[in-house]
């Protein structure tokens, strides 16, 4: 019996999250028993490439020594409080440092308890309903974000999950990600019953699409004139696309931020951040609630923050950013080479890759029209050379410090051989 089928056995669809399971590229997931660095070891002691890292945390590489000796000597002193502790209060200090538009930090354990969180704090601050999100863009599991669009730009939204509530869907408005006119003509609308409007700064959930000039200008300027929120959520860009996240690099300052993935470091760990008078309606200072009881979990801190001050460099940004640019070069080198079609961007320690002659992919309908079949195909290539991507077309990839230039050689390399086989 294969690891996967006896995960089966014990474990909902064998794995617990869903992209882990290959439904989207086929076959069987591989089972990994360690990391260090840039390279993953498989259960059968085959060794990998990786540019999943963690789906994003692990910016400097897998169980990197100083991460490491953090989280051991946190560990030593208790593993959890349920109490304040000066961790909290330092990794929020080196968030506040390190973001433009941060004022004030709540920790959470989760992308998911974030963004769920900010959501209902828009909501109360500003004692409106409904809110606006963009196909494509993927803010975590909880009711008010599984909704997808109806037939038309302004009609209700509809679930896309079965045990999301239809009521919910109302307030959900779902629009196309870059599309400015339609951001205008919902505001148009129903500008005074909008609580905010949240947004992946750079999607990373339908592969890598970064936005088109003026629509984050657009976002802010209707938000600021119908009181609406706008939300941020990076909690894949933060600390991962630059040092003060894609919001630094667009020169936009959003009312509330979502951060996870890099600011745990590897542990479980998440905020929502923003400015001082939105988060002074959070309980205790005001009426809206939420609670963790591991929020601000002692080794989740000392794994964020050690985190966070050794990606606190200039030189750091520049080199990580170079390592991306060369590997992207080099994919896309290697596809024209081969007569295959490819739309690539990077951004920091992220990257994209579509099987695309339709590019720049500026949409999720730019992604779903693309050659999934042959992304299928690199994918399984690839990981038969020792490289593992992110399971699935709809997946930004990353780049870690730990990646050198042998592993970026090797990998172009590896894909020339696959794209010339397609």
């Amino acid at each position: 019996m294969s690891l996967f089928s006896e995960a089966r056995e014990v474990i909902a669809g064998g794995v617990n999250s869903p992209v882990r399971a290959f439904a989207g590229v086929g076959g069987e997931p591989v089972f990994f028993k360690s990391a260090k660095g840039s390279r993953f070891v498989a259960e059968d002691g085959r060794e990998y490439i990786d540019y999943v890292g963690s789906w994003g945390p692990m910016i400097l590489g897998h169980a990197h020594p100083e991460v490491i000796e953090a989280v051991v000597s946190a560990a030593q002193d208790g593993l959890s409080f349920g109490a304040p502790c000066v961790r909290e209060t330092r990794i929020a200090e080196k968030v506040c440092e390190m973001m433009p538009a941060v004022d004030k930090v709540r920790m959470v354990s989760s992308g998911t308890e974030a963004t769920m969180s900010a959501i209902r704090l828009a909501r109360g601050h500003t004692g409106r309903d409904k809110i606006i999100k963009f196909e494509g863009c993927y803010h975590g599991h909880s009711d008010s974000l599984l909704i997808k669009a109806g037939s038309g730009a302004l009609t209700l939204g509809v679930p896309s999950s079965p045990g999301v509530p239809a009521g919910l869907a109302e307030h959900t408005i779902t629009l196309s990600f870059n599309d400015i006119e339609s951001v205008k003509d919902a505001f148009a609308e129903l500008g005074d019953q909008i609580a905010c409007v949240i947004v992946e700064p750079i999607a990373g959930n339908m592969n890598m699409v970064p936005p088109v000039e003026g629509f984050h200008e657009t976002l802010r300027e209707e938000c600021t004139k119908a009181g609406a929120l706008l939300i941020f959520d990076e909690v894949m860009t933060g600390f991962r696309v630059a040092r003060g996240g894609a919001q630094s690099v667009f020169g936009i300052e959003p009312d509330i931020t979502t951060l996870g993935k890099v600011i745990g470091g590897g542990m479980p760990a998440a905020a929502y951040v923003g400015r001082a008078d939105v988060m002074a309606s959070i309980a205790p200072d005001g009426p809206v609630y939420q609670a963790g009881t591991l929020s601000g979990n002692p080794v989740a801190m000392a794994a964020g923050l050690k985190t966070l001050e050794l990606i606190d460099d200039d030189d750091f940004w520049t080199t990580l950013s170079a390592k991306t640019q060369k590997l992207v070069d080099g994919l896309a080198a290697a596809a024209a080479d081969a007569g295959i079609p490819v739309a690539v961007e990077n951004q920091g320690g992220m990257f994209g890759l579509v099987f695309t002659d339709a590019g720049p992919v500026r949409s999720y309908a730019h992604v779903a029209a693309a050659d999934i079949e042959r992304f299928r195909a690199f994918f399984h290539g690839m990981l038969d050379e020792g490289v593992y991507l992110a399971p699935s077309a709809f997946e930004a990839g990353f780049v870690s410090a730990a990646h050198s230039d042998d592993d970026l050689d090797k990998t172009i390399a590896a894909a020339a051989k696959v794209f010339g086989n397609l």
